[in-house]
């Protein structure tokens, strides 16, 4: 049993925004806090996790880059990328860092299954792969038992960006959206499907 979990809609909201958000929501919440999910689409914005390398922004150029708190090394953030943030007590879920990365993953494997497109995990860079091109990116950060950051889909967005960096620190990793395979879903659509999986792989727990 896992408790009413929130969904909250931000809309495009720039990401140090939302990133202040969900810190102060972590180190304010307690033992009965009801878990969130964040949903929100991001301007142009590159972040670098916590551990991430320098060298593997390119050209960041005219688009901000963010120095964050969450794991992993270099993405990009913009219009058309569908971004949940699972704000959960893990040991409500009885989950650890691990499994909950697992079941983020297999949150987007399944629902890309439902618009008939094949995709898979990889052990050596976590996300979500269509062949070799990545299509989702995964970063957390857990604290006091909590996580707070999340997942990023590209559905319908210019993927330009992710050629100024090395994506998640893989040279030359190509990076794909629905829309260049020819699949017209709207952001909203996306959000609810993701939503729905997530919130099923969490009640079974």
């Amino acid at each position: 049993m896992t408790g009413a979990i929130r969904v909250r809609d931000w809309g495009r909201t720039d990401y140090e925004t939302v990133w202040r958000a969900m810190r102060q929501f972590t180190d304010e919440r307690d033992g009965d806090t009801p878990d969130e999910v964040w949903r929100v689409e991001h301007p142009p914005v590159f972040t670098l996790g916590q551990a991430g390398r320098a060298e593997h922004v390119l050209d960041a150029g005219d688009i901000p880059l963010v120095q964050t708190d969450r794991g992993g090394q270099v993405t990009y953030h913009g219009p058309g990328q569908a971004v949940l943030y699972p704000l959960l007590d893990l040991r409500r879920h009885g989950l650890g860092a691990r499994r909950l990365v697992t079941l983020l993953e297999q949150t987007v494997v399944d629902w890309l299954a439902g618009q008939g497109i094949e995709s898979a995990p990889r052990a050596d860079a976590p996300g979500v792969y269509v062949g070799e091109a990545k299509i989702a990116a995964l970063g957390l950060r857990i604290r006091r038992g909590c996580s707070y950051h999340g997942l990023a889909v590209n559905i319908s967005m210019d993927l330009a960006p992710f050629q100024r960096i090395n994506p998640c620190g893989h040279a030359g990793m190509p990076v794909i959206d629905l829309a260049a395979m020819g699949i017209d879903c709207p952001l909203a659509d996306a959000f609810a499907g993701l939503t729905d999986r997530l919130m099923a792989g969490l009640s079974q727990r």
